[in-house]
């Protein structure tokens, strides 16, 4: 089902902004009016009316990241100490600092104490908890094994983050080092460069055409600086408006993919992060087909959450799902002779973990790789441009001196 943004207003007038699944617009107003809200808005998540991830990444969330690790974890440690459900919700509330994860678990809890399951309550928590989430709740509930459903989903989550984070760890360093090298070029460029200019001038000399274009580029940095810095950030959000096209993303996603390297490591870290979620979902009761469809929703690349649709049809037809994952020759082999063997041996949901701990692995491999061929393939060429900068304008200074002497 297609994905919606809306908002509305709730009982005590507070805005809410969220997403939902439904078949159309009508039941998206039809599901908020159930809740007891005021349906303002409600839009296709694709036609792009959503925040930009500039916004999302400044938008404080009532539960994400670490602290959606630790609520799950000490709900889970709770219940498994024989607490009842809105006693370990009654005693969490207490732990939060901000207000809206107090008013987040406030709702929650009167909600289980009304008699609604704790899936239901979070599901009305307007998209504070993810479809897996909730899903893995329900099954939860449905096994009647709540407190070992939420220890495994603490941990997904936790290797998920672990993930993220490890991805994000390997791209610090050698953004640090572009942008701090690039600026010192810029300022070698448009400040000092200059100055030889000026001084190359007033003595009249002939210079090289080497050293005749650096002062060029020189004299173009100083003049044109704020066109250098403004064009790159026009750039970024220019990009940043096109990738909430559905169509724009999709294509930069493929292109992505048919990269040497990059295509690799992003088919890694996609099959990681589809084999732990259908790996978890399956081995809490999660039917295959539920889970295929919020393990298309985890997915970052538009083309292999394109490929896991596609595949998701062939399984209900009946085919095997390394079969139909295979359909698109895009994820790795290896995990689908993976999965394959799980499907042959009746394990698929251990096979499915044990296919997201290997790729995990090789994506960290990977991933260090590339930082220790990334840093120092970096700083020789940064190096070598400050090099030439300064060669360029200092040889002919050398030449005019030996020719003094």
């Amino acid at each position: 089902m297609p994905l919606f943004n809306y908002k509305a207003l709730n009982a005590r007038g507070e805005t809410l902004d969220g997403q939902m699944e439904a078949g159309s617009q009508v039941e998206v107003v039809q599901r908020l009016q159930e809740q007891g809200h005021l349906p303002i808005e409600a839009r296709l998540a694709s036609e792009g009316g959503g925040a930009s991830v500039w916004k999302d990444l400044f938008k404080a969330k009532p539960f994400a990241g670490e602290r959606l690790v630790q609520f799950t974890q000490q709900l889970a440690t709770l219940l498994g100490a024989g607490q009842p459900l809105d006693r370990a919700l009654t005693i969490l509330l207490e732990l939060p600092e901000d207000d809206a994860a107090k008013r987040t678990l406030t709702d929650v809890r009167d909600a289980v104490r009304g008699g609604t399951s704790l899936s239901t309550a979070l599901e009305r928590q307007h998209g504070t908890f993810s479809r897996l989430y909730i899903n893995m709740v329900r099954a939860g509930e449905a096994g009647g094994s709540m407190q070992e459903t939420l220890a495994r989903l603490a941990d997904y989550l936790e290797r998920s983050r672990a993930l993220q984070g490890r991805v994000i760890n390997a791209l610090i360093y050698p953004v640090i080092l572009l942008v701090m090298v690039g600026l010192s070029l810029l300022f070698l460029l448009g400040y000092v460069v200059p100055q030889f200019a000026v001084m190359y001038e007033s003595l009249d000399a002939t210079l090289p055409t080497f050293t005749r274009i650096v002062l060029g580029v020189g004299l173009f940095v100083r003049d044109w600086w704020i066109l250098l810095l403004a064009v790159p950030g026009a750039a970024l959000l220019w990009f940043d408006r096109k990738r909430r096209n559905p169509v724009f993303r999709e294509a930069f996603d493929g292109w992505l993919l048919r990269r040497r390297f990059a295509g690799s490591l992003v088919a890694k870290i996609e099959t990681a992060r589809l084999a732990r979620t259908l790996g978890t979902l399956v081995r809490n009761g999660v039917p295959l087909m539920a889970a295929l469809g919020i393990g298309r929703n985890v997915m970052g690349n538009r083309v292999l959450a394109a490929d896991v649709e596609a595949a998701a049809t062939e399984v209900k037809n009946g085919v095997a799902l390394s079969t139909a994952l295979g359909k698109g020759k895009r994820f790795p082999r290896l995990a689908l002779q993976m999965i394959q063997v799980g499907e042959e041996s009746g394990a698929l949901d251990a096979m499915l973990v044990k296919t997201a701990e290997t790729f995990e692995q090789e994506t960290s491999l990977a991933l260090d790789r590339m930082l220790a061929a990334l840093v120092p393939v970096v700083t020789v060429v940064l190096a070598g441009l400050v090099g030439v900068v300064v060669l360029a304008v200092l040889t002919p200074l050398y030449d005019l001196t030996n020719a003094i002497g």
